[in-house]
Order: structure tokens, then sequence, then C-alpha cells
């Protein structure tokens, strides 16, 4: 291989996100992947029967719309997106639901009793969601710019964190569904760290809406790989790399890894006492998986949940923190919470003419090697009686095939580290730049950095900024638009 100004490990949404930004400032720059196909957490594929596409990790992606470099890189006009009229959806028994509309209003409205609770607890969020986005896109330890926001949000996670959340509450469906959004972090509640997840989610619905690409994530990979490429990069695929000394040399080498893949493949090019900080960083629970092929839509017994992008599965909230609770101590759940993605009621591209594809994956213990489709099964047909005879066929991947899949996800944990408060503060360490490790040239530039999981490319972002100022000197960050 030929010497670079710059060598990217791995090709996820963050890698990619730095080597367009190093490639947008002049560099020359090579990405350099494992598998065989690019794109980390956001791929595409046949996992099925032909014809079926399914997202193989994220599916929906309410960052796309927010991410401070997605926006910048005008990601939308480069990809069509689908963004539902309904977020998400939380069914409970009997047929009732509680029901996320992209309007905030309407969907307090239809909250009745807990309608007002929910807009006071939503709307300030909303309203300056920008600045809300800012202050947990980018780490913790900086003065906020807009303190009124950063104010408003922390009093609202101090709530919803603590015992006190269900005081402003009356019924059961607005309840459920702020649990059923804490439960994207994989975390027991009520905790700072779930509540705060959960609230950025939840104004996102509102504020922008859950975005689904359409053809599927793939295509978020391909727009940046194709910008990269234009801009001179280029990318190998099929070489897995186990050590510096397997890469060219060059100014900065950027690690779309995990912190514990980063200890093994830096080495002792590292500070003891650095490398002891990553050994040190502690992974989450974690996702067994499964994606289904089917003859028809998903028959819900709520009918507003058929339009639904995403949908929350567990019962009520006391239910959700039990099976996180029960996922936190190495019990597999009986009934899980179940997050499920139905793309193809937006983009019937993704299947044959009146078939369509689901996303769904269960919260289970880290390493888990269990079948969890049966318990999936299960609880989608507790919302949907009949879903099981619209089966054709169905892939599985448990928490360790994820693993094996993407070595990021250590365990399972698809955030490449326990989304805790002392780990978004010490993420993996505590730092002003946590991206830039302590031998010069080095920089961390996956979700075990701030701001943590999800399809940003934020982690990538950063680390190409602080590898531009340290390495090349370079202290604008480049036009990323198109056509510049």
């Amino acid at each position: 291989m030929s010497d670079t100004d710059v060598v990217i490990v791995g090709s996820g949404p963050n890698a990619l996100a730095a080597g367009v930004t190093m490639a947008r400032a002049g560099l020359s720059v090579q990405v350099i992947e494992r598998n065989d196909t690019i794109g980390g957490g956001a791929r595409t594929a046949e996992l099925t029967l032909a014809g079926f596409r399914h997202d193989i990790c994220s599916a929906v992606h309410p960052m796309a719309l927010a991410s401070a470099f997605f926006q910048e890189f005008q990601l939308t006009s480069r990809l069509e997106f689908i963004v539902p009229e309904i977020s998400y959806a939380h069914p409970l028994d009997n047929g009732e639901a509680g029901i996320a509309y992209r309007d905030l209003n309407r969907t307090a409205d239809a909250l009745g009793r807990d309608g007002a609770a929910w807009r006071r607890l939503m709307k300030p969020l909303v309203d300056r969601i920008d600045a809300v986005t800012d202050f947990t896109s980018n780490q913790l330890l900086r003065i906020p710019r807009d303190p009124i926001a950063a104010a408003a949000f922390g009093v609202r996670v101090l709530e919803q964190g603590s015992p006190a959340w269900n005081l402003r509450f009356r019924e059961r469906s607005a309840p459920a569904m702020l649990a059923g959004l804490n439960a994207h972090s994989v975390g027991e509640m009520p905790r700072l760290s779930t509540a705060g997840a959960g609230l950025i989610l939840g104004a996102q619905a509102h504020a922008r809406g859950w975005a689904i690409p359409v053809g599927g994530s793939q295509g978020i990979i391909e727009a940046m790989a194709d910008d990269l490429r234009a801009h001179g990069g280029t990318i190998t695929t099929g070489t897995e790399v186990h050590s510096l000394g397997q890469l060219p040399s060059s100014k900065a080498v950027l690690l779309d890894v995990s912190a514990r893949a980063l200890d093994r493949i830096a080495g002792d090019h590292l500070p003891t006492r650095y490398r002891r900080a990553l050994r040190r960083f502690r992974y989450g629970n974690a996702a067994a998986k499964i994606d289904f092929a089917l003859s028809g839509p998903v028959p819900w017994t709520n009918p507003d949940v058929r339009s639904a992008g995403t949908i929350h599965l567990g019962g009520s909230r006391e239910e959700i923190a039990h099976s996180e609770a029960q996922v936190a101590n190495r019990i597999h759940p009986e009934s899980p919470y179940v997050l499920v993605s139905q793309p193809t009621t937006v983009d019937p591209s993704r299947a044959p003419h009146g078939q369509h594809v689901l996303w769904a994956y269960a919260h289970v213990p880290n390493g888990s090697t269990v079948d969890m489709t049966e318990a999936i099964v299960a609880q989608i047909e507790r919302f949907a009686p009949g879903f099981r005879d619209l089966i054709l066929d169905s892939h599985h991947m448990t928490a360790t095939d994820l693993e094996q899949y993407n070595p990021n996800y250590i365990g399972g944990d698809f955030s490449a580290g326990a989304v805790t408060i002392a780990q978004l503060i010490k993420r993996p360490v505590i730092s002003t730049d946590p991206w830039r490790t302590p031998t010069k040239g080095i920089y961390l530039a996956s979700s075990s950095t701030p701001p943590g999981p999800a399809v940003h490319g934020l982690c990538g972002f950063y680390a190409a900024r602080s590898a531009l100022r340290h390495e090349f000197g370079i202290r604008d960050t480049p036009d990323l638009a198109i056509g510049a």
C-alpha cells in the first residue's frame, strides 16, 4: 500500500464522515474496511428472500436530519428520505396506543388528560431543538452555547431520570411512550442516562421527525463514499487491521473501532496509563435481532400503529422498566422490550409488490447466545394477532452474531460502550478532546467517543477536525456542501 496523508480504519458512518472531511480539506485519504462491503452499522442487504431488502443494523434515522455533519454535508439533497407523519407508536393491551405524531399539538390532543403535561414536557425542547441537539451532540465538558436550552433539557432529565418520573402523568400511554424512548439506550430506568436519550429522541420526533432513507440505510453510506472518492479518497475492503504496522505511513490514523480494539491495534504505541483507561471502558447490554419477510402488512390491533415508521413494544412503563432490569441482571426476559421498524409502510421499494420487510430486536444480556425469535414473535403477536401467519422467511442474529458481524459491537452492544452518565463524560477518557489519543497522529473516531451511538457521523467528524488542527495546521472546517 502506498503512503498517504490520512488512513482511516473502518467504513461506517463515523469513518466515512472523517474521510469526507479530510478529503474535502485537500488531503489524500485511504479507508480500510475488514468486510467485503462498506457500511458498518448502516448496511442494507437481502437477508431473507430475493427482493426483500433489510437494514442489517440501523434502520430509522432521527439524527440524519439533526446531525451538524449531515446538515453541512447536505445529506437530504443527496438521498431521498421519507419522514412518516407518525414518528413512533406504542401499543398497549386492549387496542390502546400512544401515537407520537410529528405535530406536537396533535400528539398532545390524542393523549387526553395527559396531553397538557406532554406538551409542557416536550415543547421547550422542540422549540429549541437545534440548541438542545448541539448540547447533547458534542460533549458535556463544555459551556453550552444556549444555556436556556441546556437548562430546560437538564431539568427534564432530572425529573424523568428519577423516581419523580411519573408525577406529571395520570394515564398509561404517555409514561409508556417515554419508557419506550428511554429503552433505546439499553439501560435500566429511571436513570439520568436513559432519560436523556429518551428526551432527545422524543423531541426530535416532534421537531423534525424520524427519517427513513428510501431503499435502505446503505444509501447514507453510498452518498458519503461517493463524495469521498470524488475528492480523491480510496476505499480498500476485505482487509482486517490487527496492528498499526499493517498500515501505510501517514501523518494521521483515525480508527473507527471500539476502545478495546484501539488498545489491541495500537498496543505499545499508546501510553500505559491511557491503555488502562481503554481497558476500564465498560460495554453495555446487547440486542438480539431478527428480520422478517412478510406476505402482507402487520395486522396491528390499533389501526394508527399501521402507519408508524417505528413501534415500541413491551406494554406499560412498569413492564418495560422490569424487562430492562432483568437484562441488567443477565436474565433473558420472557416479555422483552422490542423495537420494531416497518419501513415498507412508507417505502414499498424494499419488498416485492404487496409484501413487506420488518426489522426488530429485543434487548438481552451482553454476550448472549440466545435466539430470541420466539420471544420477539410472541411480543408482536400480543399487539398484532395473526402476525405469525404472514411470515415467509426470517433471519436472526444473536448478540454474539452481532459482534461477529461488527467487532465494534462488543458482546452485541451496538453502542460501542455502555451509555451511562459517567461514560458520556468519560468516553473513553475525560478530555476536552477525547478523539485525540496521547500518541501523536492517532485518533479514535468511533461511538466509543462523544457523542456516542447513532448514525450521525459526528464522532468521525469531530475526530477529523481535531486531526486537521493538530496534524495539518488546518483550523477551518472544510466546506462539505454539494459542489464545493
